[in-house]
């Protein structure tokens, strides 16, 4: 990992810490403070490309060069980032796995400078990736058995990040990616058909038609609105009857009253025999209008789904925090209004009849019917398990989507699930709170010379 993806602050920090030794052990806990009201859960991701660039974390001789030359780090604290490795151990919720506000995605404890550096590419990785998957996951849930393909890469913010949205919505169910470096790097599948403007290059559109079928026999789809969409369809119905084709056929509609399209389209396709070519829908798609199609019944099998999942339209970012729970064997909490965080190490203890979570402390018995849910990602900081797949990553997402209540899985007006806190996790929240309170009662009290000021006499 390039250690200065970061922000300076992180730096000054982790500098200002080994400075003065504070090397003990720190948790911090990185979670969604509330899930977007346009949400009924959401997907845990990210996780795993924050760990791929966590093995290889140092600080190389050209970043230390900059530290000095430009932002004016002493000669101490270049040799402390030098020598400095990720050793530390993190706990998260794997890939694919539904989560809900408050609860930890991940933990990471590691000696304090080392944890606090890396706050700021977890944070990024793993806000970015759960925000998309979460998007993703209601298409799927609208399209209601019926395939969805991520068509987002030439709209995302990024080249990586259309890469990492093939990848992300895969984990949920698309059935393939256009994005071809997404299908080759995670082994999915690529799909695609043409475009308007290879309709527009020829004399006509039936040439055009004719063309692809010569060039594409076995997995022809023709896009039929490029003038007029049923006159396009009967030309992609002559075309394959001219060239008798066969295989994975289709017609794609991108545009205009898809309901009413599909439903005329499909009577022109049955009536010339063709029942199994199927209809593809796309054009500004989201979860809102497949699920509306869905409901009215229109014959469309499948949907393209690019811009507003791949950018999260309604709602691109989620409010995370990576905040520090424990330190040198203390629980700590933040008292910030509209703030609070629950002091300590944690775990998420899951039952599944019904779909039920509760945030407990990391030392807690597993209560009876309960799963924990963080498992060990990285050990002294090795990973210590292998890279988890998109398949094992699906796994997990479909076994877990079939436990939410029907509320949750609502396209509008959805309802989370609340995780609530187990006992021994309030009161520790509680004793905690008590000792800061009664330590800055008692600062207060002191004064700037730190002695205990006596109480003015009253007037009488």
């Amino acid at each position: 990992m390039h250690a200065l993806l970061t922000d300076l602050y992180e730096l000054n920090m982790a500098a200002s810490y080994l400075r003065r030794g504070m090397t003990g052990m720190a948790t911090f806990s990185l979670f969604v403070r509330a899930v977007p009201p346009a949400r009924g859960f959401l997907v845990a991701a990210g996780i795993e490309s924050c760990l791929d660039l966590l093995q290889d974390f140092q600080f190389e001789e050209e970043d230390l060069r900059y530290l000095r030359d430009v932002l004016g780090f002493k000669a101490a604290d270049l040799e402390a980032f030098r020598r400095l490795r990720f050793t530390g151990d993190i706990w998260a919720i794997p890939e694919g796995r539904v989560v809900l506000a408050g609860e930890p995605l991940v933990e990471v404890t590691a000696p304090l400078p080392e944890a606090q550096l890396i706050e700021t590419f977890f944070l990024n990785q793993v806000t970015f990736e759960t925000a998309i998957a979460s998007k993703a996951a209601r298409s799927v849930v609208a399209a209601a058995g019926r395939d969805v393909v991520d068509f987002a890469f030439r709209r995302t913010q990024g080249i990586e990040a259309g890469i990492d949205v093939g990848r992300l919505s895969s984990i949920v169910g698309f059935a393939a990616t256009s994005n071809v470096e997404a299908a080759r790097r995670y082994g999915l599948t690529a799909a695609g058909t043409m475009a308007h403007s290879y309709i527009q290059a020829f004399a006509n559109e039936i040439d055009a038609f004719r063309a692809f079928a010569q060039d594409f026999p076995g997995r022809a789809t023709f896009l039929v609105d490029t003038y007029d969409t049923l006159q396009g369809v009967r030309r992609a119905i002559e075309v394959i009857q001219e060239f008798g084709l066969a295989g994975r056929l289709g017609i794609r509609i991108d545009s205009g009253d898809l309901d009413t399209l599909s439903r005329r389209s499909r009577r022109l396709l049955d009536r010339a025999g063709l029942n199994s070519v199927r209809i593809f829908a796309s054009g500004g798609l989201d979860e809102l209008s497949i699920e509306q199609l869905v409901r009215a019944g229109a014959p469309i099998d499948a949907f393209g789904v690019g811009t507003r999942m791949g950018v999260s339209a309604d709602h691109p970012y989620l409010d995370t925090a990576y905040k520090l729970v424990a330190y040198a064997g203390r629980p700590v909490m933040k008292l910030s209004r509209g703030k609070v965080t629950e002091p300590g190490r944690k775990q998420v203890f899951r039952s599944t009849r019904p779909f039920a979570d509760s945030i407990g402390l990391h030392e807690e018995a597993t209560p009876r019917g309960r799963e924990r849910v963080l498992e060990p990602v990285m050990l002294q900081g090795r990973r210590a398990a292998s890279r988890t797949t998109v398949a094992d990553a699906h796994s997990r997402f479909t076994a877990d989507l079939s436990l939410l209540p029907k509320t949750a899985l609502r396209m509008r007006t959805p309802v989370a699930p609340i995780a609530r806190l187990t006992p021994a996790l309030r009161q520790l929240t509680a004793t905690t709170r008590r000792a800061l309170v009664g330590a800055a009662i008692s600062e207060r009290r002191a004064g700037p010379s730190g002695r205990i000021r006596k109480a003015a006499p009253r007037r009488r």
